[in-house]
């Protein structure tokens, strides 16, 4: 388990060392000593130090925060799943985001579905006590195809907002499948590369086997140099549309370095017929 120290946790979650040191007296964490009595603090403690500041703000009981933070760590992993995991404070409550789904921390029940974000590698907790009610409040009584229209309009002056708006499409109707595409494709852009996985296999969960979806996905795992997984995901796709010459290309570049020659001039020769035997 990688441990952390005073400093790595100001950077990660940016607290002062002086909160720091209240929620060690406070009883929150209980930090290992390391050279020089140095504190040392795992994974777990980072999450329970953000969170219970977090709730702090949010001025819950001391007694509730004990309590949540403590059933909290109980559900938390040793390290940052690849499905990415975010802590939300809702009303008095605490919820934690792992991969699709959350729950309460009082309970450990799942409760509504979530997407993760570790590829960015920070900690972050989502305080919704107020800012949901006003979200809510503000937000427009659109349908999942006026949602995605708003997407498309904004990708190219604000793509977090259009991202957002696609998400409020899915949100809408888990099977607009166009929806997922465009969100895929811009939070792989962004580099959020463990996100954008799970919006692609999410949408193979809701909508099939989209040869579309699943040569987004192969792209994506190769530039996450999961060679294999993209070639299985490249040939998943052709499988669906054998006409996909991009994808054909791709995996004839990718045999090539994965020291297969045969199925690389194999697929370089798809390609070349696919597009009129123009060379890329």
């Amino acid at each position: 388990m990688h441990p952390y120290g005073v400093r790595d946790v100001e950077k990660l979650l940016r607290l002062p060392r002086s909160t720091i040191r209240a929620l060690i007296a406070a009883g929150f964490v209980s930090p290992a000593r390391g050279p020089r009595s140095a504190w040392l603090f795992s994974f777990q403690d980072l999450i329970v130090l953000r969170t219970a500041q977090a709730l702090a703000d949010a001025k819950v009981p001391q007694r509730r925060i004990t309590r949540s933070v403590r059933e909290l760590r109980r559900h938390l992993p040793d390290a940052m799943p690849l499905s990415g995991l975010s802590i939300c404070a809702v009303a008095d409550r605490v919820v934690v985001k792992e991969g699709s789904s959350r729950w309460q921390a009082e309970t450990g029940q799942y409760l509504l579905e979530f997407d993760g974000n570790p590829a960015d590698g920070s900690l972050s907790v989502i305080e919704r006590k107020k800012a949901a009610a006003a979200s809510k409040a503000a937000e427009p009584s659109w349908g999942a195809q006026e949602w995605f229209d708003r997407g498309v309009a904004l990708e190219r002056v604000d793509a977090e907002a259009a991202r957002q708006a696609y998400e409020q499409a899915i949100v809408a109707d888990r099977g607009l499948l166009d929806a997922y595409i465009n969100l895929g494709r811009l939070l792989h852009e962004a580099r959020r590369f463990a996100k954008a996985e799970h919006v692609y296999r999410e949408a193979v969960k809701a909508c099939g086997s989209d040869p579309v979806v699943l040569y987004n996905l192969g792209v994506l795992l190769d530039d996450m140099d999961r060679k294999a997984e993209a070639m299985a995901a490249y040939e998943a796709a052709l499988r669906g549309n054998p006409g996909l010459a991009d994808c054909h290309y791709n995996l004839a570049l990718l045999c090539k370095r994965l020291g297969k020659p045969k199925e690389a001039i194999w697929h370089m020769s798809r390609y070349r017929t696919l597009v009129g035997n123009k060379t890329p």
